[in-house]
């Protein structure tokens, strides 16, 4: 079969039309958001965009068909994202928390589970339902993996009849809050069954609903960037959720988590490319239009010509990495991990420097509000630090899969998985 990277008219149609509804209803939010200090206030003042995505019908573009929604293709969603990106990053970042937090349901979830949790996603039409994935713990999510029992995750859940008692504290919990402050529609929340025991055996993923009680909302951090992302700390003091609403089994969290990762890692590289494709077209349009004392635009100079190649560069190798992952991970039936890891770290470290690279080029302006460089460093720089740290959690994923006996290196590059 041939290698073809040619979107088809449905999938440049997709491309259009994410690219005239972020034109149209995120271009007011991304020049408004710096002005609002609170970081509630923010985030609550992107909630007309974000119910326009949901009439758009963007909010279940990520659930599968047969649960009711439109089942977009992975490279169908990383071609939206970047359209979306480009032009504000944070109402799209909602939309991937969400979209994060159900992914424990989709991918591992029973026909009844499925069921119950995704339908009243299916029936928003309004984006009033926000899912989180609550995995970092307060004292960090770096070693989530551990198989001492005196380490890891430090949230647990122990069974009681036929309930589950859920305990623990985490934060960075993307749409923690919900629209109303009082909580997420739901939580994927990772956490332990048995503080005797190691990840292996006892990490698991419990979907808890906000309204239950002790779910507690107890901090909203103030940000650099993403400043219409809402990420608070949220404790669970004994919160007691239904036996049916753990996903899969204990010791099958590690599975999970690194599901839910590979898809939010895939796509986070479209983000990069957003990002990355704003700062280039705003440098480039720099370049040819100012002197800067010179006889003629700035872009006639060779070294200011060498660098927007070398940043073009790394954009069309980033775009099409994230492409190659994300088919990757479907064709691999969610196995093919490797290149969502990567695409994670390489695209959220370049989108930094191909940032700070184009206000090279601009020169000292860019470190002023005049531009909107500054405000696409100041949100580069979170990506690789959320979603699984790029040293905390995805180099050693990287490492964990290089030291398995027989690792062969060519298995991504030819679309296979480990048999």
């Amino acid at each position: 079969m041939a290698i073809d990277f040619t979107l088809s008219p449905e999938q440049l149609q997709l491309q259009a039309n994410a690219h005239a509804f972020a034109e149209k209803v995120l271009t007011p939010i991304s020049e408004k958001l710096d002005a609002i200090s609170d970081p509630s206030n923010a985030f609550y003042s992107t909630r007309e965009a974000f119910r326009e995505m949901a009439k758009a019908g963007f909010t279940k573009s990520f659930i599968p068909k047969v649960d009711g929604g439109f089942g977009f293709g992975l490279v169908d969603f990383a071609i939206a994202s970047e359209e979306l990106t480009r032009v504000d990053v944070n109402v799209p970042t909602t939309l991937l928390g969400s979209g994060l937090g159900l992914q424990p349901v989709i991918q591992f979830g029973d026909a009844a589970q499925r069921k119950f949790f995704l339908q009243p996603f299916v029936d928003d039409d309004d984006g009033a339902l926000l899912a989180s994935f609550a995995f970092t713990e307060a004292e960090g999510g770096a070693n989530f993996d551990s198989n001492d029992a005196a380490a890891g995750v430090q949230t647990f859940a122990h069974r009681v009849g036929d309930e589950w008692i859920v305990t623990g504290q985490k934060h960075y919990t993307n749409n923690g809050t919900g629209w109303d402050g009082k909580g997420a529609h739901l939580y994927s929340v990772v956490c332990r069954t048995d503080p005797t025991k190691g990840a292996r055996e006892s990490l698991a993923v419990i979907m808890v609903p906000g309204d239950a009680a002790g779910v507690r909302i107890i901090d909203v951090y103030d940000k650099l960037g993403h400043r219409g992302v809402m990420t608070p700390r949220v404790h669970f003091e004994s919160v007691h959720v239904p036996a049916n609403h753990l996903i899969g089994r204990p010791g099958r969290g590690l599975e999970i988590v690194s599901g839910a990762f590979s898809w939010s890692g895939a796509l986070i590289g479209a983000a990069c490319v957003g990002v990355m494709r704003a700062a280039f077209e705003y440098a480039l349009n720099f370049t040819k239009s100012e002197r800067r004392l010179g006889s003629g635009p700035i872009i006639e100079h060779q070294n200011v010509g060498f660098m927007l190649a070398d940043i073009k560069m790394r954009i069309e190798a980033a775009r099409y990495l994230t492409w190659k992952s994300c088919h990757y991970l479907e064709q691999t039936g969610g196995h093919g991990e490797e290149l969502a890891i990567m695409t994670k770290v390489y695209c959220s470290e370049l989108a930094v420097q191909v940032v700070y690279d184009a206000m090279r080029l601009v020169g000292v302006e860019s470190y002023t509000k005049k531009t909107p460089l500054e405000r696409l460093l100041r949100n580069a720089l979170v990506f690789p630090l959320y979603d699984g740290g790029n040293m905390g959690v995805r180099r050693r994923q990287l490492h964990a899969l290089f030291s398995q006996p027989g690792y062969d290196p060519m298995l991504a590059a030819q679309g296979r998985t480990p048999s």
